[in-house]
Parts: C-alpha cells; sequence; structure tokens
C-alpha cells in the first residue's frame, strides 16, 4: 500500500530508473501543470524544446525532466528527475501515487451478500452491497467496490480491481492486476438467435469469457460471453469506455481500443493493434497483428498484413456533401447505363 502522505522524491526516482538532483526526501501527493503544481506536486516536461508556459516560475516540489535539459530553464527550489524518456516515466509515477487512491482496507463489508460457497482470499476487499456469487473466487489483493456482482464461479484475480457497478457474471475469469471501470458488464449473452418460421428462437450462450493479466475495461463497456468457447482478452490489453465485443471475439495480447468501437462476434484481432474510435468490425474477420485501424473505420474485410488501415468520409459543408453525393449517383446511373 502506498503512503497516504505522499511518496519521497528519492522512490519516485528509483521508480522511474531517473538521476535526482536536489531533495530526496520532499514528499509528493500528487501531479500537475507547472503553473499551476503546488510544493507537494511534481509537474513535468516532456521535451527540451517544448518547454511549458509557468515553467520558470514554477512552485512545484518536484520536476520529471529530460536528461538534457538545462538547469538555467528551472526552477531553484525544485527537486529534479532526470530521464531519458519522460512520458513512460509520468505513467510510472501517476501509477505509484493512484495506488494510494485505490487501496482498501481488506475484508468483507457487513451489508455485502457473499455465498458460502465463495472463496475470498483475506486479503481481498469487498465493499458495501456488493454480491459474489456461488463457487466464486476472489484472490489476494482483488477489489470488489460497492454495488458490484461477481457471478457464479467467477474468478477475479490476484490485485484486480472492479469499480462500483460492475458485472462480473456466471464463470467469467479476470486476471491478475485487471482494473474495470463503473457499469461495464463481463459475460452477457451474446447476440445469438436462429430464423424459425418468421420468428427468432433464442441460441443460449454457453461460453464464457476469459480475461488475461494487467488488462484495462473502460466505462460501460459490455464484453459477451461466447456461444460455445471463451470470448478471450489478451494480456495488456486496453479497453476505452463504451466499446462493445461481442460473443466468440478473440483480442490479442497489447491491443488498444479507443471508445464507442463495436466487433462483431467471432472475431479475431492481433497482437500490437490499435482501433481507432467509433471503428466498427464486422463478425469472422481477422486482423493481423500490428494493424492500425484508424477512427470511424468499417473493417469489411479481413486484413492480413501489419499497417494503417482508414475509410470514411471527412465531414464538410452539407451543401457541399449534398453535390458530392449528387455526383456520385449520376456516376453510379451512366456507369450501369453503358
Amino acid at each position: 500500500m502506498s503512503d497516504p502522505d505522499g511518496i519521497e522524491t528519492a522512490a519516485l526516482a528509483r521508480r522511474v530508473g531517473g538521476e535526482l538532483e536536489g531533495d530526496g526526501a520532499r514528499r509528493i501527493r500528487g501531479l500537475a501543470s507547472p503553473a499551476r503544481a503546488a510544493p507537494d506536486q511534481l509537474a513535468f516536461v516532456v521535451r527540451a524544446d517544448a518547454l511549458p508556459d509557468g515553467l520558470a516560475d514554477s512552485r512545484a516540489g518536484a520536476l520529471l525532466i529530460p536528461a538534457d535539459l538545462p538547469a538555467a530553464v528551472l526552477p531553484a527550489g525544485a527537486a529534479r528527475i532526470r530521464v531519458a524518456a519522460v512520458y513512460p516515466a509520468y505513467a510510472r509515477v501517476s501509477q505509484m501515487l493512484a495506488a494510494s487512491r485505490r487501496a482498501r482496507e481488506p475484508g468483507i463489508a457487513p451489508s455485502a451478500v457473499v455465498d458460502p460457497s465463495a472463496r475470498v482470499d483475506p486479503a481481498a476487499t469487498v465493499a458495501a452491497g456488493a454480491v459474489i456469487g456461488a463457487g466464486a473466487r476472489l484472490e489476494s489483493g482483488a477489489v470488489v467496490e460497492a454495488q458490484a456482482h461477481v457471478g457464479r464461479d467467477a474468478v477475479i484475480g490476484a490485485c484486480s480491481f472492479l469499480h462500483p457497478g460492475v458485472r462480473v457474471l456466471d464463470g467469467v475469469v479476470l486476471g491478475e492486476r485487471c482494473l474495470v471501470h463503473a457499469g461495464t458488464v463481463i459475460g452477457a449473452d451474446g447476440f445469438g438467435f436462429a430464423p424459425e418460421d418468421g420468428t427468432w428462437l433464442k441460441i443460449e450462450q454457453l461460453g464464457g469469457v476469459r480475461v488475461g493479466d494487467d488488462v484495462e475495461i473502460g466505462a460501460n463497456c459490455t464484453i459477451d460471453r461466447g456461444a460455445v468457447e471463451d470470448t478471450r482478452i489478451g494480456e495488456g490489453v486496453k479497453i476505452d469506455n463504451l466499446v462493445h465485443v461481442a460473443h466468440n471475439v478473440e483480442i490479442g495480447d497489447h491491443t488498444a481500443i479507443a471508445g464507442c468501437v463495436g466487433i462483431a462476434g467471432s472475431a479475431r484481432i492481433g497482437r500490437h493493434c490499435a482501433i481507432g474510435g467509433g471503428a466498427g468490425i464486422l463478425g469472422h474477420l481477422s486482423i493481423a497483428d500490428n494493424v492500425t485501424i484508424h477512427a470511424m473505420t468499417l473493417v469489411t474485410r479481413s486484413i492480413d498484413h501489419a499497417g494503417h488501415y482508414a475509410s470514411g468520409v471527412p465531414h464538410q459543408e452539407a451543401r457541399l456533401w449534398n453535390r458530392t453525393l449528387a455526383r456520385l449517383r449520376r456516376m453510379g446511373r451512366r456507369a450501369r447505363d453503358t
């Protein structure tokens, strides 16, 4: 558990592998821009050739800076942590500071409902109003926040954190150190129906969802269980808010998916992909490793090679778009008539 009174700059420097200049005992409790930082906050400078406003007069207690930044441009009173790459170092500092905010005392709140057959590690936390179903397992350091639900036979891995209102349904397996934000549902039924005499006959979804270690899933996402086999989310995957992952989808390790993406059933997405906001991926397609899909792209065919892919029409004034559309229609009629 992190110290609620802050973290010494010397400890921050060790965590990021930086060179410390100045007071290593100064305690840092938060982050801020150089112009707004207080003496108990850390500010950062990404590049030596792009100095932020207010740097010279900053009251920051510590600065995270490029190794080659001249001391002459820095405020005299701040401790300095010099690193080769500032942005990854900033990410690690933010993780250290956030750990104390998410830290919870282990134990089960009196108003929580825990089935007698569930196994809750003594170092896990179940907050007020949470429900833990029969046969579920919470491993050491797992946190299930208020009003969250862990279904029958589900597993929450060590040090994973479920924010309020998360629903992890029956049989879902969540790896270690995962972070799931409020309102997300993992393990709802996939959209499976068979047509019969003008009606729709439900196909029961009997698979599960398996989520790897170090996965983050944003708020109000839905990840459906598989129809027969499991929906699978690889290690290190990062999913933004309002993303829908349909049944039997597979997402490779360390892929990042921006907000409002929809992925249809049985699509296969490779490792280290980046999918832009609002993109759509049709079902039963395969996407290779190291593919970047730009925002609002509709993927209608499999992608076999790494690279950048885009579709869609950028916005323009309505009158211009109407003229363009009219021209396209005339071209279509001429091609049909020839």
